[in-house]
């Protein structure tokens, strides 16, 4: 019986080599390469053509922005994210993005093992105790709006994109938020690649825009 190639990418090295070793012990899978943030992931996927990725979905570059171009590809592997997040906008997002799966990294190390293979066959998978919320988003009543590429945005990145609007340093985002420098410079990567802009700036300018209330008097 052929193994099913998985690339795990994960930026926390101790939660990675467990992953690797509960799937490799299992002997379903064979873990062809690890990665420890977005572009690694996207270059391993590249050169081993798995046939499933476990992408982490806050690892540097964005879980969900690394998805993203991983379904540009025009033989992409099945992806399911594996996270800690248990925010209704992030597993909506990795669902529209083209997630087929969605795993707390609570899970059991023999649950993890059929979950892997379930997607592997094709099925997918939602953590049930967040199933029953995205099947409720899902039925709601569609507002009548015109979506827009903020609308892309998680909760995180639009409280960063509305204080960098306000004309706020990532020094000063960092603070408001109580986070490090470094993380909101890489959510701020993410955000420019959702909204395609070049720079801060201009990212800026399309917030003051689609948020009015954003703009200084």
């Amino acid at each position: 019986m052929d193994l099913i190639r998985i690339v795990v990418a994960d930026d926390h090295p101790l939660y990675r080599d467990g992953v690797t070793r509960t799937l490799a012990e299992s002997g379903r899978f064979a873990v062809v390469a690890e990665a420890a943030s977005g572009p690694e992931a996207e270059a391993a996927i590249l050169r081993e053509k798995p046939d499933l990725a476990l992408l982490d979905i806050s690892m540097p570059g964005g879980g969900i922005a690394t998805l993203r171009r991983i379904m540009l590809l025009d033989q992409p592997p099945r992806c399911a994210m594996l996270t800690v997040s248990e925010e209704d906008d992030d597993v909506m997002q990795a669902l529209k993005a083209g997630a087929s799966g969605y795993i707390l990294k609570g899970v059991g190390a023999r649950e993890l093992v059929g979950i892997v293979a379930d997607l592997a066959e094709g099925r997918t998978y939602v953590a049930p105790s967040l199933a029953m919320k995205v099947l409720a988003a899902l039925n709601a009543p569609r507002a009548q709006k015109v979506a827009t590429p903020l609308d892309t945005l998680t909760k995180r990145e639009e409280d960063i994109l509305r204080r960098v609007a306000e004309g706020k340093s990532n020094k000063e985002v960092a603070r408001d938020l109580d986070l490090q420098e470094k993380t909101v410079k890489h959510y701020m990567t993410a955000i420019l690649q959702k909204l395609q802009a070049r720079n801060r700036t201009e990212a800026a300018l399309i917030a003051r825009e689609g948020w009015p209330e954003t703009r200084k008097t």
